[in-house]
């Protein structure tokens, strides 16, 4: 089946869900013409051509029974890349080469987009992306951030910890997979214990960000989509005897509560959003018992599924009508 014009791409993988039915629904409704793209499924199930000559350039996808032609695409929603799924019988030695000769094309798939309008560009993502550089803009522009260490020196870290007396944290700087439910694979926020200074020495094979740990009142997820702030708070007391990180608590302890962000941290946001140039982005903040505001990290890509299901805030609106803007 060949798609009419005024296409949005949505680019995702197989594991994804609700969020993503929910913007192709919203999508739907405004009357553009939502397709989705399993980056996971490339190149086994999707098929993709690229003919360019001196004349111009051509770039189709067929993925199932719909035929799509990038010339069509009005819009990018850049949800999630995923790294290629090959088969099982495919010997190891070629791993590595397929895997790596896949995501190179749909790089320059992706280049060939340049013309749709992106939420948000993949360049401008990437650098987001930093922590280090998150927590730099931050500072710059006013909002609390924690004491932080990055380093693969065990000795830093050590001395870090009895500064701190203790009162410390540890995460990786990137996350290791996204979804609303996680994965094993995922590597929480956790609290530095003592006896883990024991085995500071495999810093050595892999630098860690430490950060002084907030004392929380509430743990806050705000989703900025184009001017838009939409807030789930969720109530520390609730799970802070079994978990450091919200997402590793018993699902049972806490619930999103709406919450209203107070306009002068809006106002930073903004200009925080500015200065990366994005239009889409999930803030972790902590509210502590003294009422400060501590900025904690953005993730470009963020999930927000749970604050869409659990409190009714209309997110996949906000983001299909971001699309389809400009």
């Amino acid at each position: 089946m060949h798609l009419s014009r005024d296409v949005v791409l949505l680019i995702t993988h197989s594991g994804d869900f609700y969020t993503v039915d929910r913007v192709a629904e919203a999508l739907s409704r405004l009357g553009a013409n939502p397709f989705r793209l399993d980056t996971d499924m490339f190149p086994l199930s999707i098929e993709l051509a690229a003919h360019i000559n001196q004349s111009g350039s051509k770039h189709c996808f067929k993925y199932g029974e719909e035929y799509l032609n990038l010339e069509q695409v009005q819009a990018v929603w850049m949800r999630r890349i995923w790294q290629p799924q090959l088969a099982k019988e495919l010997a190891p030695q070629f791993q590595t080469a397929c895997i790596r000769e896949s995501i190179t094309t749909l790089d320059g798939f992706w280049d060939s987009l340049q013309e749709a309008h992106w939420v948000d560009d993949l360049q401008r993502i990437n650098v987001a992306e930093n922590k280090l550089r998150q927590l730099r803009v931050a500072q710059e522009i006013g909002l609390k951030i924690p004491r932080t260490l990055v380093t693969n020196n065990p000795s830093e870290a050590k001395e870090f910890f009895l500064k701190l007396e203790g009162r410390v944290v540890v995460k990786l700087l990137t996350p290791l997979s996204y979804s609303m439910k996680g994965s094993s694979f995922f590597l929480f926020t956790s609290k530095v214990k003592e006896e883990d200074l024991l085995d500071a020495e495999t810093l050595s094979y892999c630098p860690m960000i430490f950060q002084e740990q907030i004392p929380k009142q509430r743990e806050l997820r705000i989703v900025f989509v184009d001017g838009n702030f939409f807030v789930g708070a969720l109530d520390a007391s609730q799970y802070a005897g079994s978990a450091i990180d919200w997402r590793c608590a018993d699902g049972n302890n806490f619930v999103w509560q709406p919450f209203q962000l107070p306009e002068q941290l809006a106002v930073t946001l903004n200009l925080f959003m500015k200065k990366f140039g994005l239009l889409f982005g999930a803030f972790d903040f902590i509210q502590t018992p003294s009422d400060e505001y501590v900025f904690l990290e953005i993730n470009p890509t963020g999930e927000w599924g749970m604050l869409e299901r659990d409190l009714e805030l209309p997110i996949s609106s906000a983001i299909a009508n971001a699309l389809l803007k400009y």
